[in-house]
C-alpha cells in the first residue's frame, strides 16, 4: 500500500490503456465524441497539475473513472441550463461516419439508452459498454454494489420497455 501523489509516468500509461475506453464511457453519456475527448482529458490534466493522493494505487482506474462520470454530468447540467434560457435543441449525438457504420438496431438502442434516467444509464454504460463489474461501477458511481444490480436490473427493464414501445412490439 502506498500514500502519496501519483507518478506522471503512471499516469501516462493509464491514459494509454485507458484513453479508448474512457472516452466510449463519456461519448455514450454526454452524446457527442469531440466533447467525450475534452471530459477524459481535462480529468487528465487536472490531474496532471494536481494528482490524487491515493491510499491504494490500485483504486487509481476507479478514482479517474468517477472523474469521467462526474466531468460528463457537469457536461450535461450546463447544457441543460443553456436549453433552459434558448430554444430546446439537442445537439447530433452521431457524426455522419458514424450514422453509415452503425446498423439501425444499434442506433435504436442509443435513443433508447438516451432516454434513460441519468444514474441508470451510467449503471448500463459502465457494466454493459466498459464491461466493468458490479463492484468497479460501484466504485466509479461511489455506490454500493447492491445498489448497481438493482439500478442495472430497473434500467434493463426500461430499456426492454422502450425498446419494445419503439420498435412496435409487446415487452412481455
Amino acid at each position: 500500500m502506498t500514500t502519496g501523489a501519483i507518478s506522471a509516468t503512471t499516469l501516462t500509461s493509464l491514459y494509454e490503456e485507458h484513453q479508448v475506453r474512457l472516452i466510449r464511457l463519456a461519448v455514450l453519456l454526454v452524446g457527442d465524441e469531440a466533447t467525450g475527448e475534452d471530459v477524459v482529458q481535462d480529468v487528465f490534466l487536472r490531474m496532471q497539475d494536481k494528482a490524487p493522493r491515493l491510499k491504494d494505487e490500485s483504486k487509481l482506474l476507479a478514482y479517474v473513472r468517477a472523474a469521467v462520470l462526474n466531468g460528463c454530468q457537469g457536461v450535461l447540467r450546463r447544457r441543460r441550463r443553456a436549453w433552459r434560457r434558448a430554444e430546446p435543441h439537442r445537439p447530433p449525438v452521431w457524426s455522419a461516419e458514424s450514422n453509415v457504420s452503425l446498423s439501425e438496431d444499434r442506433r435504436e438502442v442509443m435513443r433508447a439508452l438516451q432516454r434513460l434516467p441519468r444514474r441508470q444509464r451510467e449503471a448500463l454504460v459502465l457494466r454493459y459498454y466498459l464491461g466493468c463489474n458490479d463492484l468497479e461501477t460501484a466504485e466509479a458511481m461511489g455506490i454500493k454494489p447492491g445498489t448497481v444490480r438493482s439500478i442495472t436490473t430497473r434500467a434493463l427493464a426500461m430499456l426492454a420497455k422502450e425498446m419494445g414501445e419503439e420498435m412496435g412490439g409487446e415487452v412481455r
